[in-house]
């Protein structure tokens, strides 16, 4: 069966999660007062509010998207193992694997694995053996070997155009453990690997060349909507007051980051104290 329909939904997808941002950035019409309104907040001081908030947010370790980063320093060997484990039992790739395996099921992808309970929960193993086999060699083999950075680092500024660029960017881009930029190779083999690999237990028909570049080409596209959902996330967690669950962080002075080259993200202040969960 064509993979089409998935990349149909995943494009549309991005460009209705596009669309809702970018209304949400527009200013919403007021309605003249009849009488004086009290004096509101000045936009700037607002602005500067959701900067900290953002940053607060950015320095606590994410447990839904362990990649975001919470610091700016390099992370060692053991530190990228402990991340790629991090990322293969994280909630958001447990949901992810689950309606994946669910939409496939529907469309009855992967036909060697049957339907019903059985066929369901071989196409959920499949997805989470798979991503844990892609978070392995780009979190920690690759990044380890070629010094990179394979965290993701939340631009905090520009509209929504630019940063639907940026996410596309971490692609093909990625940060050292230097702190400069670079080609974003286990990013961009950790999936192909991956692929490669899961033909030891995909059903026979997977196994060509065809279908594995087929299959790289959808995960691909699932890590720039899970760049997008992870660009956002800072000010989807404040929206949904997560933040009242965790102890605020301890107040540093000079938090707020200076304004970086465009493209490039913020530097995120770096901490004494160990970051707390979301």
């Amino acid at each position: 069966m064509s993979r089409c329909p998935f990349l149909l939904r995943l494009a549309a997808l991005q460009l209705i999660f596009a669309g809702i941002l970018t209304a949400q950035e527009q200013p919403k019409p007021k309605d003249l007062p009849d009488a004086p309104a009290p004096k509101q907040d000045n936009p700037p001081q607002k602005r500067e509010n959701a900067v900290r908030s953002t940053i607060g947010i950015l320095q606590r370790r994410s447990i839904f998207f362990p990649d975001i980063a919470a610091s700016p320093g390099p992370l060692r060997p053991v530190q990228k193992f402990e991340l790629f484990a991090g990322q293969s039992v994280a909630p958001s790739r447990l949901i992810s694997s689950a309606l994946g395996a669910a939409v496939g099921q529907a469309e009855n992808s992967l036909p060697g694995y049957g339907q019903g309970m059985e066929g369901y929960g071989k196409r959920f193993g499949s997805s989470l053996a798979t991503a844990a086999s892609h978070h392995f060699f780009g979190s920690f083999l690759l990044a380890s070997m070629l010094h990179d950075d394979p965290r993701y680092f939340v631009t905090m500024h520009g509209g929504v155009g630019h940063r639907i660029g940026y996410s596309l960017s971490r692609l093909v881009v990625t940060r050292t453990d230097r702190g400069t930029q670079a080609a974003n190779w286990p990013g961009l083999l950790g999936p192909l690997l991956a692929e490669i690999l899961a033909n030891s237990y995909l059903p026979v028909k997977e196994q060509t060349g065809g279908r594995t570049l087929q299959r790289y080409g959808i995960r691909i596209g699932f890590i720039e909507a899970g760049n997008l959902a992870k660009e956002y996330w800072p000010t989807i967690f404040r929206s949904l007051r997560f933040t009242r669950l965790v102890p605020p962080p301890e107040p540093n002075p000079g938090t707020t980051p200076p304004p970086g080259p465009a493209g490039t993200p913020p530097q995120l202040p770096t901490r004494d104290t160990k970051p707390k969960d979301d």
